[in-house]
């Protein structure tokens, strides 16, 4: 059984009760309800042998747009399951006399009262008009069950056992209701009212920033101001989805890295953040207004024909069908994957600063580098990890950008061998270093930049080829592709290849970076946001062997009076690793062809570029539709998993299963 919102499991149906989800005071059953942590309502349906004792008299009862009944679980991270013999009575503050079958008859005469504690302002009224009815009917099926059986001097009031239970409950059922209308009338009273935004018009502490600055540690707790109030987020720390980036903002003002990070600015996280207001700036602080300039007020222009996946950071891809129309991706459709603002960048003032483990820091201008070094020229591919990442949405919502399947480009780098620079610099032969660093120009409100890193014995290896590059298909960079200096680290995750390159850090430890740390990982299936340790997986390098349909599209129509059926799509391994073949079928896997490959010929072990394939095959006759499915298969005979279900992971990174097109053929 799982809730019905986040889906995780709850306990199987038959004992056990939710410890906390209802109190009981004075004999009197007082619903308390509690919600998910993301504000809605987890109603599972109510187990048929369901029996509580104790403080957890009954669950809650309620009605929601997934179920008709049900009880109202508490945060899963405080949940307290207890395991109980079934069909044990009731707490013995009830005189014991409220047994499962009572329990049962409540829930089930108590159905039509649920309505009522919906209506908060028809709550009191009917439900004190309900239960002295409830009493007389009681009563006279009392009497009138005694005076029928006096002559035969049977002294019971009920021979029939389920209907006495029957009775109880409804007068269980009325009374928990009165009472709970009762307890909400109460807690209206008590309640300050609220106006039309859903804030509460009520007077809270008054602080000013200099109180909110001194708590920005955990110790101290996280407090954080956003328009007019204060909010103690400590207790939302470990829950933010972005990790401790929230901490950039401790002490201070939420609205600059908002700015930044446009996604916060969505109604749900408004109401997430309310459940942490505890006061308001004062007024003078109020009226010292942010100067929080739009970050990216000064992005470049981009080519129409881009799909967006965000504005701010800009990311987006080309269209599909267009993707294999050249071995060389034009570089305004190339996939633009930015992670903070494009940053405004003088190549006459530009310097590369290198250090690191036993090496003297030095500075290179752009111009150095173009001079001082020999210019190498090699055509690589470039995917980000999230290509695809649709797929895996399909099968169960992960978080990310929204990605098809044109996260990814190739082209033709030029630059200087990062080897050749780092010898430049003083690397010493014997260097017992790790890691090599590298830090973007692109930064956060805070000053942050994109970081990343790569194993040192990449960056070396004679046929590592990993580039400084300024030049794209023999163009200096766009801004959008790093200008005026990138990384360029073929057959790896694209996020290693940092763009706006502004320092080189020799080192024994990979980057501290957020997309080196906490990002770009891949994980279990079973592992979701509760569990998930970035520090147990290690950071993406070499992808996985890939290729993709990119005609006919999925959904397309062809018509019968075609002959001939082309496929056409992309294939490419990570780590120079070559595709050697595609194999395509046109009836869901039942049979299978050989598409023909395009690409220039490159060396073992330096295949850095995909191959263009196309399989052109008679049109099944007497078919309305069609499965198209492709797979490859590189020098090393690694192969596509054949469904998303089983490389499925919490940050939709990684998919490369067979890609599946439908079409369906049309008739005259």
């Amino acid at each position: 059984m799982q809730c019905c919102w986040c889906g995780r499991p709850h306990p199987p149906s038959g004992r056990g009760f939710l410890s906390g989800s209802v109190s009981i005071r004075d004999h009197a059953a007082l619903f308390r309800l509690e919600s998910h942590p993301d504000g809605r309502r987890c109603l599972p349906p109510p187990p048929d042998d369901f029996v509580t004792r104790g403080n957890g008299f009954v669950t809650t009862l309620a009605q929601s747009a997934r179920t008709s009944w049900g009880w109202e679980c508490v945060r899963h991270g405080e949940a307290k399951w207890k395991d109980f013999p079934a069909g044990e009575d009731l707490d013995e503050n009830f005189g014991g006399f409220l047994t499962k079958r009572t329990m049962m008859s409540f829930l089930k005469c108590t159905r039509s009262a649920v309505g009522i504690l919906q209506m908060q302002s028809r709550v009191w009224m009917e439900t004190t008009a309900v239960l002295p009815q409830a009493c007389s009917v009681c009563s006279s099926v009392r009497w009138k069950n005694t005076a029928a059986n006096q002559d035969k001097g049977a002294n019971y009031q009920f021979r029939n056992v389920r209907w006495r239970h029957m009775v109880l409950g409804v007068v269980t059922g009325t009374g928990a209701i009165l009472a709970y209308g009762l307890y909400r009338k109460q807690e209206a009273e008590l309640k300050p009212e609220t106006s039309p935004n859903n804030k509460a018009q009520t007077s809270y502490p008054i602080y000013t920033r200099q109180d909110v600055a001194k708590h920005k540690t955990m110790e101290s707790g996280i407090w954080v101001t956003y328009k007019s109030e204060v909010y103690d987020i400590t207790n939302f720390v470990e829950l933010h989805p972005g990790g401790d980036k929230i901490l950039l903002a401790a002490g201070g003002a939420l609205e600059p890295f908002w700015s930044m990070y446009a996604v916060h600015k969505q109604e749900h996280v408004y109401e997430i953040l309310e459940e942490y207001k505890i006061g308001e700036l004062s007024p003078e602080e109020v009226q010292v207004t942010l100067d929080v300039a739009d970050p990216y007020g000064k992005e470049p222009s981009r080519h129409p024909v881009l799909k967006v996946n965000s504005l701010k950071p800009f990311n987006a891809e080309p269209p599909l069908e267009i993707l294999s129309e050249n071995y060389l991706t034009p570089n305004e459709i190339f996939f633009i994957r930015n992670h903070l603002p494009v940053p405004e960048v003088d190549p006459k003032k530009f310097s590369l600063k290198i250090e690191g483990e036993g090496m003297k820091s030095i500075q290179l201008t752009l111009h150095d580098i173009q001079t001082k070094f020999p210019k190498h020229t090699i055509t690589a591919t470039l995917q980000c990890a999230g290509n695809r990442r649709s797929q895996m949405n399909a099968v169960r919502q992960v978080k990310g950008l929204n990605w098809g399947s044109a996260a990814i480009g190739n082209a033709k780098w030029t630059g200087a061998k990062l080897s050749d620079v780092l010898k430049y610099a003083g690397l010493p032969e014997n260097t017992d270093a790790k890691h090599v660093q590298f830090e973007g120009l692109d930064k956060d409100i805070t000053g942050s930049s994109y970081g990343a890193s790569i194993p040192i014995r990449k960056a070396l290896a004679k046929d590592g080829d990993v580039l400084l590059a300024y030049e794209m298909n023999d163009e200096a960079l766009s801004r959008d592709h790093g200008f005026p200096l990138r990384v360029i680290v073929p057959g790896v995750v694209g996020a290693r290849n940092v763009k706006w390159l502004s320092k080189i850090v020799v080192s024994k430890e990979e980057s501290k970076s957020h997309w080196q740390v906490n990002d770009y990982k891949g994980f279990s299936p079973s592992v979701n946001w509760d569990n998930v340790d970035f520090s147990s997986a290690p950071a993406i390098q070499e992808l996985p062997i890939q290729s993709v349909i990119t005609v006919p599209s999925n959904g397309q129509q062809l018509s019968s009076d075609m002959d001939e059926i082309t496929v056409k799509g992309y294939a490419w391994s990570g780590g120079g690793r070559e595709v050697i073949r595609v194999d395509v079928s046109l009836d869901g896997g039942e049979t299978w062809h050989v598409a023909d490959l395009s690409g220039v010929k490159l060396n073992e072990g330096q295949a850095w570029a995909w191959k263009l394939w196309q399989l052109t095959v008679p049109l099944p006759k007497d078919q309305k539709s069609l499965e198209i499915i492709c797979k490859a298969v590189d020098n090393q005979y690694n192969v596509q998993p054949d469904t998303v279900a089983p490389i499925w992971n919490l940050r939709g990174v990684l998919n490369n299963s067979w890609n599946r097109v439908k079409i369906t053929i049309k008739s005259k």
